[in-house]
């Protein structure tokens, strides 16, 4: 008889099993999105050294919270299962009140944000131009030369921000030949196509050509974009991304662990998506922001900087754009969402379920990381933005 081995007993799987070819489908993903760095070359963001983490706050109570949701009855538990949770952190107050695990999830489990990523790297963002480093009205090519020829050649800082770059390009995940899946392969994140050059995030990005319309127009969600503001925050600052990111943020927040940056074969950090962290030092973030910049009574990033972000943008942009049905009242600013409702709530969202809100109304941070099956599936984020508003009246 053969016996399965301990990670076979854990996950249901052998670990070979995971490739770079399928771990973002189910069940693989379950581990993958914990475990990206045997997958994907990284680089790591130092968190603050000699700071232990607490102890697990228990969600159980909150688990068994009833909420209604379209007529019917249902427990955040349930909520949570439907959704594919891989962990979620609730703060109140400035204080965590709840940790949810799913199994073989710790304290320590880092997980990937996908496009979460993109609002933390804005912060850095935010923290270059109060330091007058990083004007936004500068042409993207002042900082990245490379990109001159590109689309983004005569393109803003602002427009990358706002995702109002026009650029011919279209995020269609389930496309193995299209653009999208050449921009993934140059991140290391799937197997090379052996009918396609080798490129880097940067020659792919600097292949890209302008769409029809001038920049500043509609909101156009495009992940590079993203990997372009990386490539501005590194030329600004005369720094790489990863040790940036530790000594401005994480060091200054008090990051219990170190996170990490996937990075593609030139060491390029993929900021628009690559980021893997603790949903406790994700709900951190979110605190800061909701604090209005501050965090253990120091200033990260101006106040001006997170006011701008979570009250200002354009609703005429986001309602000519790509998710204007999806969230009707919405807006997106610095990547960071808004979505438009009375209690001023704010969000930070990624593929296969990863949430940072913020409902300052409340007074409440939600760090929520997943594996969803699916990349997209609008009905999961009105799940996930109803569950979102339920705990913020319970807690």
């Amino acid at each position: 008889m053969t016996y399965p081995s301990a990670f076979e007993a854990a996950w249901g799987f052998a670990r070979d099993a995971v490739r770079l070819d399928n771990w973002r489908a189910a069940p693989w993903n379950v581990w993958a999105f914990r475990h990206v760095c045997e997958l994907i070359p990284t680089a790591r963001i130092a968190a603050t050294p000699g700071l232990a983490e607490e102890p697990v706050v228990d969600a159980r109570d909150l688990l068994d919270e009833t909420v209604r949701l379209e007529g019917r009855p249902v427990t955040v538990a349930e909520l949570l299962r439907k959704t594919c949770a891989d962990a979620m952190v609730v703060m109140k107050s400035g204080r965590i009140i709840a940790d949810f695990h799913a199994p073989n999830f710790t304290l320590q489990s880092r997980h990937i944000l996908f496009s979460t990523s993109k609002s933390v790297t804005s912060i850095i963002a935010g923290i270059l131009r109060d330091d007058g480093l990083l004007d936004f009205d500068e042409l993207v090519s002042r900082y990245v030369p490379a990109l001159r020829a590109s689309a983004y050649g005569d393109a803003r800082v602002r427009d990358v921000l706002d995702m109002r770059v026009s650029l011919d390009f279209e995020e269609i995940y389930h496309d193995p030949r299209g653009p999208y899946a050449r921009y993934r392969r140059a991140g290391l994140l799937d197997p090379p196509d052996p009918d396609d050059k080798i490129e880097t995030v940067v020659e792919f990005i600097a292949g890209l050509k302008k769409g029809k319309a001038p920049h500043g127009g509609p909101y156009h969600y495009a992940s590079p974009n993203s990997d372009v503001l990386g490539l501005i925050i590194q030329g600004a600052s005369g720094q790489r991304f990863p040790e940036l990111a530790s000594e401005r943020l994480f060091q200054p927040l008090g990051a219990r662990q170190d996170a990490y940056v996937t990075v593609d074969r030139a060491g390029t950090p993929r900021t628009g998506g690559g980021i893997n962290m603790t949903p406790r030092d994700l709900a951190r973030i979110g605190e800061m922001m909701r604090q209005g910049g501050m965090a253990n009574g120091r200033r990260i990033v101006s106040q001006e900087w997170v006011t701008d972000t979570t009250t200002g943008g354009s609703s005429r942009a986001w309602a000519e754009g790509t998710s204007a049905a999806w969230l009707p009242h919405g807006r997106y600013r610095n990547k960071w969402y808004q979505t438009g409702t009375g209690n001023g709530a704010f969000f930070a969202l990624g593929i296969h379920g990863q949430w940072l809100y913020v409902d300052p109304q409340a007074e409440m941070v939600v760090a929520k990381v997943s594996s969803q099956p699916e990349a997209v599936v609008d009905d999961a984020k009105d799940l996930n933005l109803a569950l979102f508003d339920a705990i913020a009246k319970i807690i």
